[in-house]
């Protein structure tokens, strides 16, 4: 369980756990167990998330779902606090690192292909915006709770550099995609009946079509012959270097509402996705470069981030 500091004095929360309907054990007794988080005894006084040791510990969590691990929070949080007293190198590091986490090989290998697989699978959501007068526009179809999810599944015990953690995610990338197909959403949109051409065909127009002709007539040609399942074939299209090049900023701009707001672009705080815009926007204008385009600082020292943890 990943339990955030922050600053409020909340006193103790309780809830319980119920164990049910076993398959192959039995259960003894007790079946119901209370679980008692404390709060800390004494707040502290300003925001937990201008500590750096917090600062990074809360985006361990945030973009890469787990724990940190020791050696990897260490050497973020001395990033930080070897600016000593500068304020101005210590913002410069705390935006380098954000991002750092955003761009990791962890990230990119699990949040980023889970929302390239929703792309894939079921092409663009539409969104309204006030940026420039009222209008429509093709915004990314995952939601937040589902991102949440299904990234945690695929993220599960991985932890980058460990010994063994690319077959760890390897494994997991895999389960987790041959469980996407055999949803009932999945299963509706691609029902048995099409064909292997209409299938790979139906996942590249999701996609933007990123396929050349000889790489769509070559996934037509294994899913035909049993060579790839559809599975495989949807995991081909979600890691094209033309779909991860194209969808890479507007994904940028999600995973920053995904990652430190915890929220669609579009939740209650935003009523359509005009802040989506003109985030999504300004990162092209910068062609992608988000220090001068000042995206991940300006989400950093948002009044909604910072109330997250504290006043």
């Amino acid at each position: 369980m990943l339990i955030n500091d922050d600053a409020t004095f909340e006193g103790a929360q309780t809830f319980s756990v119920t164990l049910s309907n076993p398959s192959g054990v039995g259960l003894g007794a007790p079946v119901v167990a209370g679980v008692t988080i404390g709060d800390n005894p004494v707040e502290p006084a300003g925001n937990v998330i201008d500590d750096a040791q917090n600062f990074v510990c809360q985006h361990y969590h945030d973009f890469l779902n787990r724990h940190p691990d020791q050696s990897g929070w260490d050497f973020w949080t001395n990033q930080i606090t070897s600016c000593g007293a500068d304020a101005a190198c210590r913002d410069a590091k705390r935006t380098n690192v954000s991002a750092a986490f955003l761009l990791s090989i962890e990230s990119q290998n699990t949040g980023y292909l889970v929302e390239r697989l929703y792309r894939a699978a079921y092409g663009d959501a539409i969104g309204t915006s006030t940026a420039g007068g009222n209008h429509e526009l093709a915004v990314p179809v995952v939601r937040f709770n589902e991102f949440l999810a299904d990234t945690q599944q695929i993220t599960q015990g991985v932890v980058v550099l460990q010994t063994g953690w690319e077959q760890v995610l390897e494994t997991n990338t895999e389960a987790f995609i041959t469980r996407f197909v055999q949803r009932s959403r999945f299963t509706t949109a691609f029902p048995s009946s099409m064909t292997p051409s209409q299938f790979v065909d139906t996942v590249n127009a999701n996609a933007g079509n990123p396929l050349s002709q000889s790489e769509r007539n070559q996934l037509v040609s294994d899913l035909s012959a049993s060579i790839k399942t559809r599975a495989q074939v949807l995991r081909a299209v979600a890691t094209d270097a033309d779909l991860i090049n194209s969808e890479f900023n507007r994904a940028f701009v999600l995973m920053e509402y995904f990652g430190y707001l915890r929220r669609n672009p579009n939740d209650p705080q935003d009523p359509d996705y005009t802040g989506f815009e003109f985030w999504l926007t300004k990162l092209n204008q910068f062609k992608g470069n988000y220090v001068e385009a000042e995206l991940v600082r300006a989400f950093l020292s948002s009044l909604e981030y910072r109330q997250r943890f504290g006043p």
